[in-house]
């Protein structure tokens, strides 16, 4: 039976403080801007987005004092590549990382890179996944992740989301305060602890949270829908199906994992909402632009698959908040509904400081959307890309044509073609590939998606 949650500070639960008309306004003609960018955590890992498990208050709030993108979505759905469009505003195919290594896009093009080069007090605490942290390009530069407890120089341990907060207080607390700044806290929670048995290692105060519930398994998590995939992801040689043989191949691991990772994501909200109430006492809110997102999202058992990677809703469908000192009253606990991507959150964070994106940025400012008293012509699109990693059985490349109703995926490895009519089957379980029905439509997909492949470069 399913018990209610208290959430108290025993938790280490923080509601945010002061709203915003009641904080002090800090003198300076460019906004401060604070990216909280959290791990392997999906578009609806959010209380206010209507799950109905997980307890996250303070991102609740947040997006109540803000705007909520409930489309928004990642080019590629794996750590690294995502991080590198963060940084350079760009697809995997034009900033060249194709997994974890560093990105060839020059550094003076990227929004950390520009920002500092105008005046930004510049700072990057937590995971970095694009090879060698560049921390001669930072004023304030804290690389770690892999692991959830972490050895401190005097040898004892911390858990890594602690000492993110820990960081990230360290550097609003000692920033020059005549210059904005730009913070992004990237955090390696809700990210599995891969070589662990235990995969999410909480912090103990978390025990008790979701002892007592049950978390729903997915409508698309049996056998059936696993062997509805293409071949070479309906294998037990797939990395998808061996991780997800690590979590979820029983209903009993299956509890045991959802919950320990819903732990980790509540310890993140809490670490979210202390930064943010020191950002209030600071007098702050009025002038700070504040962007939530996640470089990826996660199969929580659909289709009988764990992890990442691939074109499923599950996995390239991300959330993102925005509070934005810009917002009209109006825009307030609003969502949007409109495409958003990871490649547009650089011009957006530049525009917002009053500099021009490179030209070779490809990512659009999408502040208008919420900004503008006419609604801009937007996006009713996107081409999604991914490497393959290692070999073809571990994780095969694929792409995808991205649309509102429809979306044609295409695995270049072995030229196998998949087409979905989201809305009528929104969990992508009938592949229309070979309904006649749907052949005119699918010779026009395959000519657009050829298009915007191109254009990616």
């Amino acid at each position: 039976m399913k018990s209610t949650l208290v959430l108290t500070l025993a938790f280490g639960l923080v509601f945010i403080g002061a709203s915003l008309p009641n904080s002090r306004t800090f003198a300076q003609s460019k906004p401060n801007i604070l990216i909280l960018y959290a791990d392997d955590w999906r578009h609806d890992t959010l209380g206010v987005a209507g799950n109905p498990i997980v307890k996250t208050p303070n991102l609740d709030r947040l997006a109540r004092e803000g705007v909520r993108f409930t489309r928004n979505y990642v080019t590629t759905s794996i750590c690294g590549v995502s991080r590198a469009s963060l940084l350079t505003g760009q697809w995997m195919s034009r900033h060249g990382n194709p997994a974890f290594e560093m990105f060839k896009t020059p550094w003076s093009e990227t929004y950390p890179g520009l920002l500092r080069a105008t005046g930004y007090w510049v700072g990057h605490v937590g995971k970095w996944h694009n090879g060698k942290f560049p921390a001669e390009q930072y004023d304030f530069g804290r690389s770690y992740a892999g692991k959830h407890y972490l050895k401190e120089p005097d040898g004892s341990t911390i858990h890594v989301t602690e000492k993110n907060e820990r960081d990230a207080l360290e550097f609003l607390r000692t920033r020059p305060h005549d210059k904005p700044f730009c913070l992004t806290l990237a955090f390696f929670a809700t990210h599995a602890e891969d070589d662990n048995p235990k995969q999410y290692l909480y912090q103990p105060q978390s025990e008790s949270l979701y002892r007592d519930v049950t978390v729903p398994i997915p409508k698309t998590a049996g056998d059936e829908y696993f062997n509805r995939l293409p071949p070479f992801i309906a294998n037990e040689k797939n990395e998808g199906r061996n991780r997800w043989h690590w979590r979820f191949d029983t209903p009993e691991k299956y509890q045991k994992y959802m919950k320990a990772y819903y732990r980790l994501a509540t310890e993140v909200d809490a670490t979210i909402g202390r930064v943010l109430a020191d950002l209030s006492a600071q007098g702050l809110d009025n002038n700070t632009l504040v962007i939530f997102t996640t470089d990826n999202g996660y199969f929580h058992g659909e289709h009988g698959l764990a992890d990442k990677w691939y074109p499923y809703e599950e996995s390239i469908r991300v959330p993102l908040i925005v509070r934005d000192p810009r917002m009209p009253k109006r825009k307030r606990n609003t969502t949007n509904d409109d495409f958003v991507l990871n490649v547009d959150l650089a011009p957006m964070i530049l525009a917002a400081a009053g500099i021009a994106a490179p030209a070779r940025m490809q990512g659009r400012d999408f502040a208008p959307l919420y900004l503008s008293a006419k609604k801009p012509a937007w996006r009713q699109e996107f081409f999604y890309e991914h490497a393959t990693i290692r070999n073809t059985d571990f994780i095969p490349s694929s792409e995808a044509l991205v649309r509102r109703m429809m979306k044609y995926i295409y695995w270049p490895d072995f030229k196998y073609e998949e087409l979905f009519d989201l809305k009528r089957d929104p969990h992508e379980e009938r592949n229309l590939t070979n309904d006649r029905a749907h052949s005119k439509e699918l010779k026009t997909l395959r000519r657009r998606f050829a298009e915007l492949k191109a254009e990616a470069r």
